[in-house]
């Protein structure tokens, strides 16, 4: 694949408060730190999106079934969610990357993911993260309808159900993204 400055990599969701569900995240983990690599060394940005709320949560809905199993809203402090927002010490940003913050599952929702890819030109998204069927399902559904070319690095994103990655990335993905591996993306 040819890189792109019209192209960034996203990084979603790999907060340690996350990752703690994943059954296995090491080789996952070791993945995305070489896609980071391989798009820092080609001067492709790398943008981290991260899910979290605002003290005492008032973006959380009891009527939202995925976020209103969170916890205690009271338990939303700065303090907690500065601890909940760490991104894994393995693929954390260098000085100058990109952080969004999102309030739903899509890396639209909530975010300024939008603002900054328009600022930047990007036109590219180049997919990686946990889960498979939550950001990264979510993430290029609605990448698509707003006209992005998608790429999925499959082997850079991971579900706690292996049947469903699977599904997602040979039957689902493929309608409206390039689904590749990683070793296909470095070289």
């Amino acid at each position: 694949m040819q890189p792109s400055n019209k192209t960034a990599l996203l990084v979603m969701d790999l907060q340690n408060s996350i990752l703690q569900y994943a059954a296995d995240p090491a080789v996952f983990v070791q993945n995305v730190s070489k896609a980071i690599a391989h798009a820092r060394a080609n001067s492709i940005p790398v943008i981290y999106v991260v899910v979290s709320f605002r003290a005492g949560a008032p973006e959380i809905s009891s009527r939202n079934k995925s976020f209103s199993v969170l916890g205690n809203k009271d338990m939303w402090t700065p303090e907690f969610s500065q601890q909940w927002e760490q991104i894994h010490a393995d693929v954390k940003p260098e000085n100058g990357e990109v952080v969004v913050t999102k309030r739903r599952v899509s890396a639209f929702t909530g975010s300024d993911l939008e603002v900054v890819l328009r600022a930047n030109g990007i036109q590219h998204l180049v997919l990686t993260g946990i889960a498979t069927s939550g950001v990264v399902l979510s993430t290029v559904r609605e990448a698509a309808d707003k006209d992005y070319e998608l790429t999925v690095i499959a082997d850079c994103c991971i579900d706690r159900d292996e049947e469903v990655h699977k599904v997602l990335t040979t039957k689902v993905f493929p309608a409206q993204a390039t689904v590749i591996d990683l070793d296909t993306w470095t070289k």
